[in-house]
């Protein structure tokens, strides 16, 4: 929550608080002067009916049979006082109360997202939509929103929030508004029936369009003089006169945080941070933990970096390992206990940058691979693999690693004496994960040969190929994800894919089995807060929605700001990263649905 912000915002701080505190205290006097503007949503009144409900104070009009008793005492003490006050209107009646159908009443904003209104005239649109949002919910009214070119069925909000505010901003359209807009907007929530408050939010030109006729406007236009910053409004309530605001914008910097995401805190005070070119990232991956995300760079840097558990917290320095020139980063992991691990190719060998467990103590390893025809590959367009570790009873680190031909191959503990042995383990590999401190793998099922295994196989890694367990899905895709409870007794929250558009979630409680449509790729699973149940998250075909797809109806749950190239839920926490085509990365809270950290290539000239 925001609660530093000044007494005269106080009336707003529940939307406000959605904002960081400096971008909040920029917003907050345009919220007010248009406020001001707006007006109240006046209630229901005594002259609107409704079902009687007791009284409500005192009132100086009413029959005489709702006269205050103590007023009758003038009838028997003074009578021609009792005329007098009644005369000047001094007697005191019972004001009656009605229960009113509030839950009936609406607020509807409709705000244009065409050529008219891009840019600076949309900040003017967000100060609107916290005072409507507001004097919606100050009466009980229900507050539906939504941008005009936009398809009702899939952009209809209700409420402020996160989510619906980035879709709002990245929702931008080369089509002026016109009265087929408006007529969908209209048959969609049912507008015909003399809407009660409707407002229309754009340029004058939306008081033309047919069908604007009885709606309430605002118009919003941004003055052609050089040097001016600022925005000029106009309110054009449907019964009140009209009022013109004129918006002084705030500093350039903060304009253009409030109109590309608006939610992430100032550079300086949490994780939004700018990167050097040759420190621009490339690829990540979630820890085998899940608890740390690795980071890899264009110049060959790997970076282990702790999550924010808040939007507000401050983003630790990360663990970092420069590999030399001449050696490829193979696959990256966090221990809590031991650190980063790095392990790259080196004239046909192999060296872990950072050190192992052994008996004995940590120590640097090297690796060989016994067989050159099976070595760890990169698949083109695809990060560096993640290393799981294990810790034996004798005190040996055993390493995993799944290469981009989904194989596994394992790391044996350090010799005393030469390199130590990469092998491969098995051929076909959907997921590695570390799941209550033991190593986990889900085993593809094998379709070749005279082989009878048709179904996928939970394996511990570590102790034998004697302990796996049956899967029943027969593609064999997988992810392990995040649950605070209720998950598989081995294997925690498992999601694994059963044909084209079938899942199978595995829970303490049995198998559920979820749909994602053609098209949408999936990333990840998790578990929300109650009541919402497990389900999968998935990249939409635009590739840059992520929606939620569980055995309630779907949602959306955050809008990247360009086409996404790499994206993966953490199996240990509720955080959802994704890296986009133009280099920015960043990680989504699943829970408070806002942004944890993000990171954008440092732009150069």
């Amino acid at each position: 929550m925001t609660t530093a912000l000044p007494p005269a915002l106080r009336p707003w701080a529940t939307q406000l608080s959605l904002f960081p505190e400096d971008l909040a205290r920029h917003l907050g006097p345009h919220v007010a002067r248009l406020s001001a503007a707006v007006g109240t949503l006046r209630p229901r009144g005594e002259s609107e009916g409704g079902e009687p409900q007791g009284y409500d104070g005192l009132s100086r009009r009413g029959p005489f049979d709702r006269l205050l008793v103590s007023e009758w005492l003038w009838a028997l003490e003074a009578p021609e006082e009792l005329v007098r006050r009644a005369a000047f209107g001094e007697l005191s009646f019972l004001k009656p109360a009605f229960q009113q159908p509030r839950g009936a009443r609406r607020t509807v904003v409709l705000l244009d997202v065409g050529p008219d209104q891009l840019g600076l005239p949309r900040i003017a649109h967000l100060a609107l939509l916290v005072v409507l949002a507001r004097r919606a919910e100050a009466v009980g009214a229900a507050f539906t929103w939504g941008a005009l070119q936009t398809e009702p069925a899939h952009a209809t909000h209700t409420g402020l929030g996160g989510t619906s505010l980035l879709a709002w901003l990245n929702a931008r359209s080369t089509t002026p508004a016109s009265a087929r807009h408006l007529s969908a907007w209209r048959e969609a929530l049912d507008l015909s029936r003399a809407p009660e408050d409707v407002w229309l939010v754009g340029s004058s030109r939306l008081g033309r369009l047919e069908g604007a006729e009885g709606m309430s406007r605002v118009e919003v236009s941004e003055p052609m003089e050089p040097g001016a910053h600022r925005l000029t409004v106009d309110v054009r309530p449907a019964a009140r006169v009209p009022r013109s605001v004129v918006l002084e914008l705030p500093p350039p910097e903060d304009c253009v945080r409030l109109l590309r995401n608006p939610f992430a805190s100032h550079p300086q005070a949490s994780g939004w941070m700018p990167r050097k070119a040759d420190r621009r990232i490339v690829g990540f991956s979630f820890s085998g933990d899940g608890r740390r995300v690795l980071l890899f760079s264009r110049n060959g840097a790997v970076e282990a970096m702790a999550v924010p558990h808040s939007p507000r917290a401050t983003v630790p320095k990360p663990r970092r390992v420069q590999v030399p020139p001449g050696q490829q980063v193979i696959a990256a992991g966090w221990r809590y206990s031991g650190g980063l691990l790095v392990l790259a190719s080196h004239l046909g060998g192999y060296v872990m940058h950072g050190q192992v467990r052994t008996p004995e103590g940590f120590r640097k390893a090297r690796y060989h691979a016994a067989d050159d025809r099976k070595r760890p590959v990169l698949a083109p367009g695809t990060p560096p693999s993640c290393l799981v570790s294990w810790v034996d009873p004798r005190g040996r680190e055993h390493l995993w690693l799944r290469d981009g031909n989904a194989r596994l191959f394992s790391l044996a503990p350090p010799s005393s004496v030469g390199t130590s042995a990469l092998g491969l383990e098995e051929e076909a590999a959907s997921a590695t994960a570390e799941v209550n401190s033991r190593p986990l793998c889900v085993l593809r099922p094998e379709t070749g040969g005279t082989s009878r295994v048709r179904i996928s196989r939970l394996k511990l890694l570590g102790e034998g190929p004697d302990r796996m367990s049956p899967i029943n899905a027969r593609q064999g895709d997988a992810y392990f994800g995040y649950a605070p409870s209720g998950g598989h007794p081995d294997a925690g929250l498992l999601a694994v894919r059963d044909s084209d558009s079938d899942w199978r979630l595995f829970l303490d409680t049995g198998v559920s089995v979820i749909t994602v449509p053609d098209g949408y790729r999936v990333v990840g699973v998790v578990q929300p807060p109650a009541p919402s149940p497990p389900g999968l998250v998935a990249l939409h075909p635009d590739q840059r929605t992520f929606s939620f797809f569980s055995g309630q109806a779907s949602r959306m749950l955050a809008v990247a700001t360009g086409p996404v190239v790499q994206a993966a839920a953490s199996h240990g926490q509720p955080v959802l990263g994704w890296l986009t085509q133009a280099g920015e990365f960043v990680l989504w809270d699943l829970m408070e649905q806002a942004v944890l950290y993000r990171a954008i290539p440092e732009v150069t000239t």
